[in-house]
């Protein structure tokens, strides 16, 4: 019996349409600096991804998918800085997560277990202050409707906004992370 070995693989390259330096990653990389100075297209051949603006899986994030992505504007890149990269792993399992309005488990809360466009309609708040992941990958937006700013969410305990990058409570929209995203 032959064994079929998967692995996922994310190429960013310096300059647009895929062209100029370009790095191959197949796994969660810290510290992308030294093998290219800017990033302006990325071609995702296989795999569910997080791309970061900066070192040590900080600053903006990007949700990618497989697939193409010209220039940074096709995802919704602020500027060309590519610093590290996380690797989603595969799941096929439930969702679920908890949200509330207040740090350390406090306030208003409601448990989802599906996709969110308007957090506002459901929650009649945008403040989520602290957020515990039980099941799943989720993507936070900063807008209604999966727009601005992301942050993505690994199963865990989350006791202030600040702990998934954010710099304010305010949240628009959530999703669940999956292949067909």
């Amino acid at each position: 019996m032959t064994q079929i070995l998967s692995f996922e693989q994310i190429i960013f390259y310096e300059d647009r349409n895929f062209q100029g330096r370009h790095f191959e990653c197949s796994g969660d990389f810290a510290e992308m600096h030294n093998h290219f100075s800017r990033c302006n297209s990325i071609r995702v051949e296989s795999g569910c991804w997080v791309a970061y603006e900066k070192p040590n899986y900080s600053g903006y994030q990007y949700m990618l998918h497989k697939g193409e992505y010209p220039d940074y504007q096709r995802w919704a890149g602020f500027n060309d800085c590519i610093r590290s990269c996380r690797m989603v792993p595969p799941y096929r399992g439930n969702y679920r997560m908890k949200i509330f309005e207040r740090p350390e488990f406090g306030g208003q809360n409601m448990e989802l277990n599906e996709d969110c466009p308007d957090l506002f309609e459901r929650f009649h708040s945008r403040d989520i202050s602290s957020v515990n992941v039980m099941e799943g990958y989720w993507i936070l937006h900063e807008h209604p409707h999966y727009r601005g700013r992301q942050y993505f969410l690994r199963p865990g305990e989350y006791r202030r906004y600040s702990e998934w990058g954010s710099a304010s409570p305010s949240i628009g929209s959530l999703q669940r992370v999956t292949e067909v995203n």
